[in-house]
């Protein structure tokens, strides 16, 4: 029987469409309330953590294994690389400086995902480059440190920037990273809430 709507909307996905909705609610946000928007990052980061092994544990078809590859990094895209391109642009103002960052963040980006949809067959250890999803741990963790707990908002501005760019490169460079597995999961999750916490004390 010919399929009516295209695309898979089984669980298989589900945790990958909610990462982007969340991402999404903290773009509408962030004009309004940074914390809440840093706060979605994080949600998102642990959806992004969790739906491949997700995925791994539903039976697939071919078809449905590569589509649930594509829509990650599309997903990725917008949760990992543009919605912290609006957030560098609302804490630190629209200027020259900020839209030449973000881009050269945004590009790195997509570039890095680009060379691992090509290069990676899902069964290495190790990472190329740093994955985007660990933007969503480690800008909410640096303006914990910096705008939360030591309020030290003007200078912190001014770092952010630096940190995009540090990110940018990492996103690019040809190192090996470890892929989770195990205990990072928990860790990551705790460190994750622990975050959030911090982000409405």
């Amino acid at each position: 029987m010919k399929k009516i709507i295209i695309g898979v909307y089984n669980k298989s996905v589900i945790l990958t469409y909610i990462g982007v909705i969340i991402a999404f609610l903290g773009m509408c946000l962030v004009k309004d309330n940074v914390n809440i928007a840093m706060a979605c990052l994080v949600i998102s980061g642990i959806c992004d953590l969790f739906d491949g092994k997700i995925a791994r544990m539903c039976k697939r078809t071919d078809k449905e294994k590569e589509f649930g590859i594509q829509i990650d990094s599309l997903a990725d895209v917008v949760s990992f690389l543009v919605f912290p391109g609006i957030i560098l642009s609302n804490i630190c103002e629209y200027s020259l400086v900020t839209y030449i960052v973000g881009s050269l963040y945004l590009l790195a980006g997509i570039t890095r995902l680009g060379w691992f949809n090509i290069t990676t067959d899902g069964s290495t250890k190790y990472y190329n480059g740093l994955p985007v999803t660990y933007s969503a741990l480690i800008l909410p963790v640096f303006y914990v440190i910096f705008f939360k707990i030591l309020k030290l908002e003007f200078i912190a501005g001014m770092i952010l920037p630096l940190i995009y760019i540090l990110i940018a490169i990492l996103f690019i460079l040809n190192i090996k990273i470890k892929k989770p597995t195990g205990v990072w999961y928990i860790i990551f999750s705790i460190l994750a809430v622990i975050t959030i916490f911090l982000l409405f004390c």
